[in-house]
């Protein structure tokens, strides 16, 4: 299979591992795709919820915990491309993307909200930079708006489909019902408007197909419908690098497919997840808010149902019925632990 460019950075394989907050894919995980060759993606969301000081000041922590995560992975990385996803939706998203600029991140992923403002972020840096859009019309109205504002274009494009684990960009009803023959013409729409504008600015830009990525067939059918490579998630959490919990690992080796719910979060997008009393408990009384943690720029905490941040952070340190533990629609296929050098050969065929 042929190697990924992204501008003047190479992978030699086509896949992205995908980043997941709070704390399952930080340098450990994502130190160890970029050793095999893949791109390690570190998420920036409260990385530093177990950093001396976080409850005073998580802003500090989690600066200090992204230069620190990028740095470990890089070194780890035995010369591959190591990554970060950070969400539009953070409070702190400029600072957690100017930080990860200056600890050498190789590339910056981005979802969760439109990120029209990243090459700004970004400007005068070597990173290559890269929007998450799940249509045709969002990634026109990001590729338009770059071109506008700062004469440029994405290094690389990722398409999440409806499959995909955390936050989502489409209504609950689209989940539902999408069909995934449907979403592959969505797939080629997407392809099509990239590579309009890769012709405009006279480059290539790599587009990257994420959300049901589980197998070679899998991998087989993004490379038909005209990817250039692919990012899965869910399936690198049950392998022994993970950063996550090993009880976090186990919950997803144990689940079946009917244990995953869509679930409405208080980043105001859908999600997937995994059904536990914690998600039972807050459809039934709901918590009481007792801190913010000043993780999300459009957060109220009077009238949300849960504070993610205390969710994720419980999840992801072992107490996964007390917790969020999101996923993909296909985390019911994963039946063991593995490395992820097994995974990407699986990826890989």
């Amino acid at each position: 299979m042929n190697e990924l460019k992204i501008g003047d950075k190479t992978a030699n394989i086509p896949i992205i591992q995908g980043g997941m907050g709070v704390g399952v894919s930080r340098s450990g995980l994502a130190g160890a795709v970029a050793a095999e060759g893949g791109i390690g993606v570190i998420s920036t969301a409260q990385i530093g919820y177990d950093e001396e000081g976080f409850e005073q000041n998580q802003k500090e922590c989690n600066k200090r915990a992204i230069e620190k995560h990028v740095k470990a992975a890089k070194k780890q990385s035995k010369g591959g491309l190591v990554g970060v996803n950070v969400m539009v939706a953070l409070k702190d998203y400029a600072e957690h993307v100017k930080t990860a600029v200056r600890a050498g991140a190789d590339v910056i992923i981005s979802g969760a909200g439109l990120p029209v403002g990243l090459p700004g972020l970004t400007a005068g840096s070597s990173v290559k930079i890269a929007p998450i859009v799940s249509t045709e019309k969002a990634a026109h109205v990001i590729l338009k708006m770059w071109e506008r504002k700062f004469q440029r274009t994405a290094d690389f494009v990722v398409i999440e489909g409806p499959k995909a684990g955390g936050h989502l960009g489409f209504s609950k009803e689209e989940l539902v019902r999408q069909d995934s023959a449907d979403y592959d013409s969505e797939i080629k729409r997407i392809i099509k408007t990239v590579k309009e504008y890769g012709r405009k600015f006279k480059r290539e830009i790599p587009v990257i197909v994420a959300g049901g990525i589980f197998s070679k067939e899998d991998v087989s059918h993004a490379m038909q419908l005209g990817a250039d490579g692919v990012q899965a998630a869910s399936k690198f959490v049950a392998t022994v690098e993970c950063d996550a919990h090993p009880a976090y690992k186990e919950a997803y080796i144990r689940a079946k497919t009917s244990d995953v719910e869509i679930i409405e979060s208080p980043v105001g997008m859908p999600g997937r997840a995994l059904k536990n009393k914690f998600l039972e408990q807050v459809k039934a009384y709901p918590p009481d808010i007792k801190k913010c943690y000043g993780c999300l720029a459009k957060c109220n905490p009077a009238k949300i149902p849960y504070c993610i941040t205390d969710a994720l952070i419980r999840a992801v340190k072992g107490d996964v019925e007390h917790g969020l533990v999101f996923c993909g629609a296909d985390v019911g296929k994963i039946e063991k632990m593995s490395t992820v050098r097994e995974v990407i050969q699986e990826l890989m065929g």
